[in-house]
């Protein structure tokens, strides 16, 4: 069944989906890019593990593997043996962190293998803190590098990535960082009543862009992901909306075509 959504689905956005949505979508995206590239290149998908600090209010939600139950009376602190001086313990809190896993696209030019791009697709964890200042870390820690950039956002929640001028108006964006024109960076935006257009993935010079559609890879990604029957699209969007965007959202939820 297809997404009643003519490009990106909101709906997919819930966090009980996307990790197994960006999973999906960056190894249909690389197939497309296999599928157009030169034979000399190639193209694979890493994965980078971060260890992020869980906030508060998630520590709540964490529970352990194994648990232990004791059945005697609980008893407090033991006593010291009398005649001994002893220290008052301070109470603090560990630093609970947690693993995540993000994969990404490399494109590499043989036969040597040398780095030519690397293709991003942003999550939840790249847009808000603690994630948000690592990954704005290792970005820059490419940006000097003789390499290409492509970051996608399919995210209307978190902080967009920050430009010296301000995003065009959008609810999604392309941005196409290349070596040999930085600081310059092309940005496609579109909106959720458009479809995810096609991309230029650029090479080496002077092999010419190949150009990926990305409305293919979501498509490809989302019938084969069967979220069609994982999501209750009479339910409210998993994020806050203003009236306009929100009454298009549910008319087209319903399966309407609101315009």
């Amino acid at each position: 069944m297809p997404s009643p959504f003519p490009g990106m689905d909101p709906y997919v956005e819930t966090p009980a989906l996307w990790s197994d949505f960006h999973a999906r979508f960056v190894t249909h995206w690389c197939d497309a890019l296999s599928d157009c590239l030169p034979d000399n290149y190639e193209a694979r998908v890493d994965e980078k593990v971060n260890l992020v600090e869980v906030s508060p209010s998630r520590r709540r939600l964490l529970e352990p593997d194994v648990g232990i139950t004791q059945r005697e009376p609980s008893r407090g602190p033991s006593a010291a043996p009398a005649g001994l001086a002893v220290l008052e313990p301070v109470t603090l809190s560990l630093v609970i962190e947690e693993e995540t896993h993000e994969r990404h696209i490399e494109i590499l030019h043989r036969p040597d293998r040398t780095l030519v791009a690397v293709l991003e697709l942003l999550s939840p964890a790249n847009k808000e803190e603690p994630g948000r200042t690592l990954y704005v870390g290792k970005r820059n820690a490419l940006i000097p590098l003789p390499v290409h950039l492509v970051e996608l956002d399919l995210l209307l929640k978190g902080q967009r990535l920050r430009l010296e001028q301000d995003l065009p108006p959008g609810d999604y964006y392309a941005l196409i960082s290349r070596w040999d024109r930085r600081p310059d960076c092309q940005v496609y935006h579109w909106t959720m009543q458009q479809s995810l257009p096609p991309i230029p993935i650029p090479l080496l010079p002077p092999d010419p862009d190949v150009w990926i559609d990305l409305g293919a890879v979501f498509r490809t990604t989302y019938e084969r992901g069967r979220y069609g029957r994982s999501i209750d699209y009479s339910a409210p969007p998993p994020m806050a909306l203003d009236r306009a965007r929100l009454a298009w959202v549910t008319e087209r939820a319903r399966g309407g075509t609101l315009e």
